[in-house]
């Protein structure tokens, strides 16, 4: 019998998809990991400022939300219940009203939805039209929501709508509030949109945006333009669905990337870090007067997955204690001085970001061939960092919510190094 030996990627080559993207990126094999560090089956460390595409806010096997799935496991806990009652489930849900929901002011119900982010989408949109009975979307150049069908329709990719077969349908896109050919005033197109009756598109059943569009380039939605956006969208009977798959769980400082404007969306998708474990968890929340669904209208085999309650309610718990509270704010700060260390460094960067989440943007210094350079040097150095954009032009630098102030600035570190390098 032939077992695979150290560092052999053999078996991926003969045996996985071309599909797969990351691997060729970080061609290593990756064998344990904690808090902010994936270790290698050869003994190497990196720090990882990817978290799994914003899986992972929490960073690596976190030790108390581990022990809550150990503990869970050793008492032969359901593994899988489907959408029956089961204790699991009924603790996630009255942890996540008392910590999450009710503090805000958020009475929504809550709709589990399947494995993945794309499946909360898919149940938003399919929710927004059977509530307003209409079919029309607007959706946001640079917008990405899910590589399923009714995802990529509102995902501004041409790439990977090519690849779904994805073309026309009913959704409108208008130019984000920013984007590579700058600042653009969408709030004022949609009301002229809407407010036409010769304008040949009719009010949407909702517009679907992202707080912060992170694969898009890193752009963050200013206050005033979501309270605009809030205002139209209330003005002519339009949902308003919020996706804080990626931006959401603490990435922008707050829990929801929506909480700075003030707003109140009428739906909100969430997944990723919500069960603080990298295990998967999809949910679609919504105005009490939306849960217009009938019993088995919207199914899925793995919207009950017991372990991820188990891991998510661990893990809203963070957001109770004042340490995690005070490190999230001490790292946000952090980040924001090494916004303008390379501000100094390279005046031709463009830098946006909120809270732990930074996009260096190499568009007007170097582009996306720069971009690549630094990564990977970064990656020769034991950093790993995400490339995002039109063109994969920045870089995104997304480290734990919960790393340790040494090891977030070993690096980036290695980040100012890479860029002054190349």
């Amino acid at each position: 019998m032939t077992t695979a030996t150290t560092t052999d990627t053999s078996v991926f080559e003969k045996l996985e998809s071309e599909v797969r993207s990351y691997c060729r990126t970080f061609p290593v094999v990756f064998e344990r990991a904690k808090g902010a560090l994936l270790h290698t089956d050869d003994g190497r460390a990196f720090i990882d400022f990817f978290c799994g595409a914003g899986s992972l806010n929490y960073g690596h096997n976190d030790d108390a939300v581990k022990q809550r799935v150990l503990d869970y496991l050793a008492a032969d806990g359901v593994m899988h219940g489907l959408d029956m009652h089961t204790v699991a489930k009924r603790e996630f849900l009255t942890r996540f009203n008392e910590i999450v929901l009710r503090p805000r002011g958020l009475d929504f119900k809550v709709q589990f939805t399947g494995p993945t982010g794309t499946d909360a989408v898919e149940a938003a949109l399919k929710l927004a039209r059977r509530a307003t009975g209409r079919t029309g979307l607007t959706a946001f150049t640079g917008a990405y929501h899910g590589m399923s069908r009714g995802s990529l329709e509102v995902t501004g990719s041409r790439r990977a709508r090519r690849a779904g077969a994805v073309t026309g349908g009913d959704v409108t896109f208008v130019p984000f509030e920013d984007g590579p050919l700058g600042p653009f005033d969408s709030i004022d197109l949609i009301e002229r949109l809407w407010a036409d009756p010769s304008s040949g598109t009719e009010p949407p059943a909702a517009v679907v945006v992202e707080p912060v569009q992170m694969e898009g380039g890193v752009y963050p939605a200013s206050r005033e333009w979501l309270r605009r956006l809030r205002g139209v969208t209330e003005q002519y009977g339009v949902l308003l669905i919020l996706d804080e798959i990626q931006s959401g769980c603490g990435r922008t400082g707050t829990f929801f990337g929506f909480e700075d404007a003030g707003i109140v969306p009428d739906i909100v998708t969430v997944s990723k870090s919500l069960s603080g474990y990298g295990l998967p968890l999809s949910l679609t929340l919504f105005r009490r007067e939306l849960d217009l669904w009938q019993p088995g209208e919207h199914t899925g085999t793995f919207r009950g997955n017991q372990l991820a309650f188990v891991a998510a309610t661990a893990a809203c718990e963070f957001w109770q204690q004042d340490a995690f509270l005070t490190g999230l704010e001490r790292n946000s700060a952090r980040l924001d001085r090494f916004r303008t260390e390379l501000a100094t460094l390279d005046p031709e960067l463009v830098l946006r970001g909120r809270g732990m989440v930074l996009g260096i943007d190499t568009a007007p210094a170097g582009g996306a061939d720069r971009a690549e350079r630094v990564q990977r040097y970064a990656f020769d150095h034991g950093l790993i960092i995400e490339r995002c954009g039109r063109h994969d032009e920045v870089l995104k630098v997304m480290p734990p919510l919960t790393i340790a102030p040494e090891l977030l600035d070993e690096g980036l570190g290695v980040l100012h190094d890479a860029l002054r390098a190349n």
